[in-house]
């Protein structure tokens, strides 16, 4: 490990899973990189949903995680563990990571972390990582969604949304969102989707069907799941995909599936978090081949939203629970 890096930092934990006020600061020892591993200094570490469902007693770490919440962080490599060369120490980095993102120092597989351009601020580097292996993945990899083709997105002023709206756009898709008010509609046009709905004051299904001639859309990217099924299915078009990434509203649904064998409908969807470093490893290199200049050149920024230091990581949850949010909210560790 190299001479730099302290023995112990500060992280946030809990001790019992409940409101965001059970999350609080701590002192516990830096990790080391093991093999394939690298150690980030951390600049800043993304907020995302998981993190909340963790804080909940929902979303365990996967065996061998770290029980810190955090999937996403910018920052300097430290340190390298063996099979990692040492010319990465000194180099500014973001990573997907199983989780630790919110500490001073956090570990992360070399497969799973991306360059940061000295153009990127190092908060930007840190809002990008887990929505866009998200969307990557389940857009464009299980929903198999190519150019000319309609993209329904809910939240559409989410992490989620903000991102799968851009990278549609960058990719010649048609994209769909809904939003929980004018305000936000607003902003998600101003993004680039070309339709935004309402879903408080209007009918989604039916919004969808003026909007694509009663033909329907492609592909349906799914955080509700619920009853948001069947009614997504209403806005597929024959061979569409349904693709589930989060089950925000319940994880049962009631499907007529004469319907799914008459439209030939796919049904798929994933989580990202337990899945095999060797997986990841791919997924990311083919980000970084297909997606990542387009962030390098500043083509696509991630939609911002706040910050808010280390230590107040329970306000950051609590911003993200009250649903006010525009794109990404990220805690600011050394910062930079």
């Amino acid at each position: 490990m190299a001479a730099q890096v302290p023995g112990e930092m500060t992280a946030i934990g809990f001790d019992n899973p409940g409101d965001p006020e059970v999350l609080r600061t701590e002192r516990i020892a830096v990790p080391e990189p093991g093999e394939g591993q690298v150690l980030l200094r951390v600049a800043w570490a993304g907020v995302n949903r998981p993190d909340v469902a963790q804080r909940q007693g929902l979303y365990p770490p996967p065996p061998g995680a770290s029980p810190i919440p955090g999937l996403e962080v910018s920052g300097t490599i430290a340190a390298v563990g063996p099979g990692v060369l040492e010319d990465y120490v000194g180099e500014r980095y973001c990573a997907l990571v199983a989780g630790g993102g919110y500490a001073e120092y956090c570990l992360a597989h070399i497969g799973h972390c991306l360059p940061v351009p000295d153009a990127m601020p190092l908060a930007e580097a840190a809002a990008i990582p887990e929505t866009l292996f998200t969307v990557w993945h389940n857009v464009f990899e299980r929903g198999w969604a190519s150019e000319g083709e309609t993209l329904l997105v809910h939240g559409g002023t989410s992490g989620i949304g903000t991102m799968a709206t851009m990278l549609g756009k960058a990719f010649g898709l048609r994209v769909i969102v809904t939003c929980g008010d004018e305000a936000k509609c607003a902003a998600a046009r101003e993004l680039g989707a070309d339709l935004a709905i309402n879903y408080r004051e209007q009918d989604f299904v039916e919004e969808v069907k003026a909007y694509t001639g009663g033909k329907g859309v492609e592909v349906v990217l799914d955080m509700v799941s619920g009853d948001y099924v069947p009614r997504n299915l209403k806005c597929l078009a024959e061979d569409g995909r349904h693709v589930t990434i989060a089950i925000l509203g319940g994880m049962k649904a009631e499907l007529n599936m004469a319907v799914v064998m008459s439209r030939r409908y796919t049904l798929t969807g994933s989580t990202l978090r337990p899945r095999t470093d060797a997986f990841k490893t791919l997924l990311a290199a083919e980000i970084e081949k297909n997606a990542w200049p387009l962030f390098e050149d500043r083509t696509l920024r991630p939609v911002m939203d706040r910050s808010f230091p280390l230590a107040e990581a329970a306000a950051a949850h609590a911003r993200m629970e009250a649903g006010d949010h525009i794109g990404k909210i990220v805690l600011e560790v050394a910062g930079g």
